[in-house]
């Protein structure tokens, strides 16, 4: 049975932007193609979103009160859903599996890491410890927000670095890169129990998060579910070692999340372009070019590959930008990230990509 979108009051136009992002996932046209944009609404001051090492430390109530002002400070415009996502960090995976706190530097609240715990694979046994402090308070922010933010705003899912990207969390980059030679049959296993957390830690999030009720949203949204996947190790790989742990893990995780794209971070992930762009399971990917790389506008050719293979590909970049880039690529594969100004800038491009669609 097909889930009705809850209202939202933040989003008065939540039904017009549900039937756009449900066109998508079957690369059909209503009248443009999605479009996720905002801004500081009009008459408000701005509200910062609560950064990592806040969300980790800040009492959850006042933190929730932090969240909701900054989502009402803001111009939810084209087909982007009021959102506050809860993660507190990158590696939040790993620090819920046992490595104990994320580890930050104070001149980098937004961003973390954890301390690698695992000396062998052999002897270590890979799951969700629910002693966790961090797990249980990552749990209760989704619980007491979803009371709070019920019809007003969703919460996304939790940072997912699964799969490869956790394993290397817990064990290190250059020793996990050592293991898949030396141990292969060890990282079977250590890769079989990531994958049986990966499914452990959504369904554990989605229902406290009141997700199947209220809905799905991580930059793109879905009653059904939808989730932002990535491997980030994939850099330090070969192809057949990607095929090997990486890709039947990102193919499982998008059948359980059910509307997937997937994070392609930067040009050294390219070299596995025949298994990310034939993957089953990903609706959309994303590209980041990385610094030094230029911006997506840049990369055009590139992005109507990805088009022709299948895919929908999800671009950013400022209202001229995306004018440039919707007068190239394919209208039912796209998904455009712009950065208005204000809203009436926003408005003003909505409105030349239906003329122009």
């Amino acid at each position: 049975m097909k889930r009705v979108p809850m209202p939202l009051s933040l989003k008065p136009d939540l039904e017009d932007a549900a039937r756009r992002w449900e066109a998508s996932y079957a690369m059909e046209l209503i009248d443009r193609p999605p479009v996720w944009m905002t801004c500081r609404k009009p008459g408000t001051q701005a509200m910062p979103s609560p950064n990592y090492l806040r969300k980790m430390t800040a009492d959850i109530d006042t933190l929730l009160d932090e969240a909701e002002r900054h989502a009402g400070s803001i111009w939810w415009g084209g087909d982007s859903i009021p959102q506050w996502m809860p993660s507190f960090g990158p590696d939040e995976m790993a620090a819920y599996c046992g490595c104990g706190d994320l580890l930050f530097s104070e001149d980098s609240p937004d961003t973390n890491w954890a301390k690698p715990f695992v000396e062998d694979w052999e002897s270590t046994s890979l799951k969700i410890d629910y002693r966790s402090p961090s797990l249980k308070r990552m749990l209760e922010i989704y619980r007491k927000g979803a009371d709070r933010f019920a019809g007003k705003l969703l919460l996304t899912p939790p940072d997912l670095h699964s799969n490869l990207d956790l394993l290397a969390a817990v064990r290190g980059s250059e020793r996990l890169c050592m293991d898949l030679l030396d141990t292969p049959e060890l990282i079977d296993k250590a890769m079989a129990e990531a994958r049986a957390i990966f499914r452990e830690l959504w369904t554990a999030a989605r229902i406290a998060g009141r997700m199947d009720e209220l809905g799905f949203s991580q930059n793109f949204y879905s009653m059904e579910g939808a989730a932002m996947l990535q491997c980030d190790f994939s850099c330090m790989i070969n192809p057949e070692l990607y095929r090997r742990w990486a890709l039947p893990a990102l193919e499982e995780e998008a059948a359980i999340v059910r509307r997937a794209t997937y994070h392609w971070d930067g040009p050294g992930a390219l070299v596995h372009w025949d298994a990310v762009t034939t993957c089953r399971g990903f609706y959309a990917i994303s590209y980041v070019p990385g610094d030094g790389h230029g911006r997506l506008v840049d990369h055009l050719p590139m992005l109507k590959k990805i088009q022709d293979a299948g895919k929908v590909v999800h671009v950013g970049g400022t209202p001229d930008e995306i004018k440039l880039m919707h007068k190239e690529l394919r209208h039912d594969r796209v998904v455009y990230f712009a950065s208005p100004e204000t809203p009436q800038e926003g408005e003003q491009l909505l409105k030349w990509l239906v003329n122009a669609t």
